[in-house]
């Protein structure tokens, strides 16, 4: 997952001036600036871009677009900086697109249970200034990821199960094309026939093929109860087949989260917990008091029949945070527990009815290679991750790591998913998008042609192009 950087689109960057005396300040070339833009929360090489332009208006990023289509020069989109396949990198150097700072709040339509917002916001942001009006967004990736960056990477995360991920939950955007032009796809209507879905084609294209400034999201009212839980299984597969038959009986979990017996210890040391060290479930009730403990009962008789351990509720807002906030930092946990290492981590998702199979293959895949990796997952929607610790001085562990990795990948393709369920392509999945998907990788090819013709937009990730852009020289 390492990689190698290709050569530069062209041997000298451009005339900075026109954006410098657009923005002052807001445009850098300080080494620190562009190293932070640069470097990932996952195994790969630095890859700074050669400057950072820090947008306020869609309108800026349009003319940072049009000056940079000019000059053949990259343009990389970056929020706030958490994805995991190195979704943000320049290995081409050019222009890093920071719109962290576009994080006004424009508009909460309560009454149609949406609202729009600039790229930059992020998720907690929002909910801090929803908490009064009633209502929420629910679609949480556990990073405090910025709703630019999730519309691009499609993100889930541990309410998907309930509330679905960012596929289904924007009804718009507003999106810089690569030229400059500013289109508006979709709109508040909850359903249209109008057209190509656009919004959907941009969801997920993790900036490939436009700059997402605006995004218009669904909002759910909050529940008048959460009950929170865990509980503990004395296999793997009876924590996993708890799961699939607490779906398969539609029993409306909100939050369903699979930790394996190597997760919880490393979650204990880390977060001071003292979970039972079993394969154990974190799990979350939305709904009318009477309905979340209807819920919960419901759901202890189906435990019951698949080995489960000790039940514990999170009867407290303060217990059921501790809670998350121990399955949030499951990363950090993890690489506390190998000092100096590094995590691979790789996600994948499959039919519920396959997971079972798919998560116990996995876990002896992981012990035949003999690697630290601790797995973890959404697994209410059929997602698991699984957690790589390697040293970076220690060739062989990565190697044995990217074999894993990709063991990992073929089993859940066996079984009828995909080899990413949350985290995307980037650079670190693109070799198996056509396994993936076959020819119509050449579909997305030409999509992204006929949208981007010069290749300037997030180049080399999804798949590799030699386009215009990769032999032009700014001027």
């Amino acid at each position: 997952m390492t990689a190698i950087n290709p050569p530069l689109i062209a041997n000298r960057t451009p005339d900075w001036a026109p954006l410098r005396a657009l923005v002052g300040d807001r445009f850098s070339e300080n080494a620190a600036v562009r190293a932070h833009h640069g470097r990932a929360e996952s195994f790969f090489a630095a890859m700074p871009p050669d400057a950072v332009f820090f947008a306020l208006t869609t309108e800026e990023v349009a003319a940072a677009m049009r000056f940079c289509a000019d000059r053949s020069v990259p343009i990389i989109p970056y929020g706030a900086g958490t994805s995991l396949e190195g979704n943000f990198l320049a290995p081409r150097g050019g222009l890093c697109i920071d719109l962290s700072l576009m994080n006004e709040i424009l508009h909460v339509n309560a009454e149609d249970l949406d609202c729009t917002v600039q790229a930059g916001v992020t998720r907690k942001q929002l909910n801090e200034d929803l908490r009064n009006t009633g209502l929420f967004f629910p679609i949480d990736p556990g990073a405090d990821a910025t709703l630019g960056g999730m519309a691009a990477t499609r993100a889930s995360g541990t309410n998907a199960v309930r509330y679905g991920t960012m596929r289904q939950n924007v009804l718009g955007l507003k999106v810089v094309l690569p030229d400059g032009r500013i289109i508006q796809t979709g709109g508040r209507a909850r359903k249209s026939s109008a057209g190509y879905d656009l919004t959907n084609l941009f969801v997920g294209s993790e900036g490939t093929l436009g700059i997402i400034t605006e995004v218009t999201v669904r909002l759910y009212g909050q529940p008048d109860a959460i009950l929170a839980a865990t509980c503990s299984f004395e296999t793997l597969r009876g924590a996993v087949s708890a799961v699939i038959e607490t779906i398969q009986l539609g029993v409306p979990v909100a939050r369903i989260e699979f930790l394996d017996a190597l997760q919880v210890h490393a979650i204990n040391l880390y977060s001071k917990t003292t979970l039972p060290e079993r394969p154990t479930l974190f799990l979350e009730f939305h709904g009318t008091q009477s309905g979340a403990a209807e819920q919960t009962a419901m759901f202890r008789d189906i435990a019951k029949t698949h080995g489960a351990g000790n039940y514990a509720t999170a009867d407290t807002t303060e217990a059921r945070s501790a809670l998350w906030d121990a399955r949030h930092k499951a990363l950090y946990a993890d690489l506390a527990l190998r000092p100096g290492a590094q995590a691979i981590v790789t996600d994948v998702c499959v039919p519920i009815s396959r997971l079972a199979d798919c998560v116990e293959d996995a876990r002896r895949a992981i012990d035949e290679s003999g690697l630290i990796a601790p797995i973890v997952g959404h697994v209410g929607d059929g997602n698991f991750h699984v957690i790589m610790l390697v040293k970076p001085e220690e060739q062989g562990e990565i190697d044995r790591a990217h074999k894993l990795s990709e063991r990992i990948v073929e089993l859940a393709l066996a079984h009828d998913g995909t080899c990413t369920g949350e985290h995307g392509i980037g650079i670190g999945k693109k070799h198996y998008l056509r396994q993936e998907h076959g020819d119509a990788v050449d579909l997305m090819r030409a999509i992204k042609r006929a949208i981007d013709p010069a290749g300037i937009l997030n180049p080399d990730k999804i798949f590799d192009e030699t386009l215009g852009a990769a032999t032009a020289a700014p001027s």
